[in-house]
């Protein structure tokens, strides 16, 4: 059912915010238009009562939804009690105990933090002291974070303008095979992608890198999933040169890809994990996971060597301590394994119905749709007809990133089968009536 949206109330409030807030809001929220009131569950409700579906989830952060009893109760416990402060507390030591019983291998030891930009540059500077070496290497497409230490490992326009980059920082092509940039095909390639990595290394570097950082899928591109056998040929170079593996599991930790890693779709343990997003329930938390002999590199593991004022903070523990209890008690990895499989089976229905569906793509509940103006030249939708669809489903009660040619699907790990079909009978009714304006 259509509603006109934003509400008079929203309207107002957003107004109201305008008049001191700086540009550059997130994207959805700009253009939504839309003040927030309340969420339960799966479900979001503007400040004039209209509900929303919600395929974002604050971009992958609100793994458990919104508002979950178990985690309100923690937290509420816990804010009547103590909220900051770099002691131990019982919940912290329990939390860091339950995602040490989850976590790959031998990676055990475990930092806190805030955010994902602040883990990832934390993760250098162990790379800096395990190793030595100084260089980094990333991947076009990717997205570790807007600080100045991780910036220039920005793979798309963001960066722009916003230069120079910390010296030291290099990249080679993703296995983004729907756009492979080298036009070949996958599995014919033989995965050429990794062997140009190891030229970018050879010929573009001084021979000292520190350690290669790669997102096991990635999310800011549109959702995009590696072919097998990516990931474990970017852990052999590595290995080749000597270098650490940081797999960034921002975005693809804590269930999202139907595993509780992303990189454990591959017979692969890196040396460092960089984790945040769903790890807090929507609470401002992160950290950097790896092996006792690593975190022990000086002068990373120097007094306050590797803490953060608010990391690890009272609160944030106990974010993540209710959120993995909720998860693992829920069994939410296998949940989004199932979901995801039954959208993905019903979004390659759409590739086969719409013409502008160039590609679909997805592992869990990491989904994504390519949509284009033509499927053999690959030119991208227009930016006014995606955002004409964006528009279409806040109408409709689907809160979606799709107003970009990328459509990226991230709902909560909780989602109910019934949720999620509801919402992409939604999304196909939008398509449907774009489908009817093309003819």
């Amino acid at each position: 059912m259509k509603r006109r949206v934003p509400g008079k109330r929203s309207r107002a409030i957003v107004a109201r915010e305008q008049r001191y807030i700086a540009p550059g809001l997130q994207s959805i929220a700009l253009y939504s238009g839309l003040a927030m009131a309340r969420g339960t569950g799966c479900t979001l409700i503007d400040e004039d009562g209209n509900p929303y579906l919600d395929f974002v989830t604050g971009i992958g952060v609100g793994s458990i939804g919104h508002a979950h009893p178990h985690y309100v109760e923690a937290m509420r416990a816990q804010i009547e009690r103590l909220a900051f402060g770099s002691f131990t507390t019982e919940n912290r030591a329990r939390f860091l105990e339950l995602l040490a019983s989850v976590t790959p291998g031998r990676l055990k030891w475990i930092q806190l933090y805030s955010g994902g930009a602040e883990a990832v540059e934390a993760a250098f500077r162990l790379a800096k002291s395990a190793t030595g070496k100084f260089e980094f290497v990333g991947f076009w497409g990717a997205f570790h974070g807007k600080t100045g230490g991780v910036l220039g490992l920005v793979g798309d326009d963001f960066k722009k303008g916003l230069g120079p980059f910390m010296p030291g920082l290099y990249s080679a092509p993703y296995a983004y095979c729907y756009r492979c940039p080298l036009k070949l095909r996958y599995p014919e390639c033989g995965i050429a992608c990794a062997d140009l990595l190891r030229q970018v290394i050879r010929y573009q570097t001084q021979g000292e890198i520190a350690a290669i950082i790669v997102e096991p899928m990635q999310g800011t591109a549109g959702n995009v999933i590696p072919p097998p056998g990516f990931l474990s040929a970017v852990q052999a170079i590595a290995k080749e040169f000597d270098a650490l593996l940081i797999a960034d599991e921002m975005l693809t930790g804590f269930g999202r890809t139907g595993a509780m890693w992303g990189s454990d779709h591959e017979p692969v343990v890196p040396d460092v994990m960089t984790v945040g997003k769903g790890m807090g329930g929507g609470f401002p938390v992160s950290g950097v996971i790896s092996t006792e002999e690593l975190m022990a590199s000086k002068p990373f593991a120097n007094p306050s060597g590797s803490s953060s004022s608010y990391g690890g903070n009272p609160l944030a523990a106990t974010a993540g301590l209710a959120t993995l209890e909720v998860i693992l008690k829920e069994n939410l990895v296998r949940n989004a394994e199932r979901v995801g499989a039954v959208m993905l089976k019903k979004l390659e229905a759409f590739k086969e119905r719409y013409p502008f569906v160039g590609d679909v793509r997805g592992k869990g509940l990491l989904l994504g749709i390519e949509l284009v103006k033509d499927r053999r030249t690959k030119e991208p939708l227009p930016k006014q007809v995606t955002q004409r669809l964006f528009q279409a489903c806040l109408q409709r009660g689907l809160l979606a990133m799709c107003y970009s040619h990328n459509i990226r699907i991230n709902p909560p790990l909780t989602i109910a089968e019934a949720q999620a079909l509801e919402g992409l009978a939604i999304l196909e009714e939008v398509f449907a009536d774009l489908a009817w304006k093309k003819r």
